[in-house]
């Protein structure tokens, strides 16, 4: 018999033994059968109507280029980067944890490090323990972050950082069995992981 759309409290006891109800729910309705062939349907449909549709004018739009208002005045567009990774190459040895509160990311001596998006330079710190050579920049609406054990700091107290300014380069300094650079990112003092904040 074919299991209905929307189950009876006592289904989904029955089926999930885990979790509360608005769990259950949500997990009964996207493993039914008949919604996934409905959400597989208009994804299908969605992705060859795309193929149809042309480029807007502002998709076209390169940095730079001057964009005219009705009345005939020039307004300046520019693109900017939401949050990047700090390294070109990313690759993660250890994650975020109790233990842990931030990133490592794994490279040489020597290697770029770049600000996770653009701020304000609050704190440089050279220590031959805990994070060694750091950086915190300051983000705004107190977001900060954390750049930790660098070999070279390239940046100065107070200076104002974008995506491309090279903060400093990897190193082993501090605390540190390898060449890493480690990642904190803090929202109002508190410990996030990164990688809820950085691209997917």
């Amino acid at each position: 018999m074919d299991e209905p759309i929307i189950p009876s409290v006592k289904l989904l006891n029955l089926k999930y033994r885990v979790g509360g109800i608005t769990r259950k729910l949500f997990r009964h309705l996207f493993e039914h059968k008949r919604v996934r062939a409905l959400l597989g349907t208009n994804m299908a449909l969605m992705i060859v109507a795309s193929s149809f549709m042309t480029n807007t004018a502002i998709g076209n739009i390169q940095t730079g280029t001057p964009v005219y208002a009705v009345d005939g005045t020039e307004t300046p567009i520019s693109t900017e980067i939401g949050t990047q990774f700090p390294t070109d190459l990313v690759r993660i040895t250890q994650g975020y944890n109790f233990f842990h509160p931030g990133l490592d990311l794994d490279g040489i001596t020597g290697d770029t490090i770049k600000p996770i998006k653009k701020g304000k330079v609050i704190s440089i710190d050279h220590s031959k323990f805990a994070y060694g050579n750091s950086v915190i920049i300051d983000h705004g609406n107190d977001l900060t972050s954390l750049y930790a054990h660098m070999s070279k700091i390239n940046v100065t107290l107070g200076q104002e950082v974008t995506t491309n300014t090279k903060v400093g380069e990897m190193g082993a300094t501090g605390r540190s069995f390898g060449d890493h650079l480690h990642l904190e990112i803090r929202d109002h003092g508190v410990t996030l992981n990164p990688l809820s904040v950085l691209p997917r």
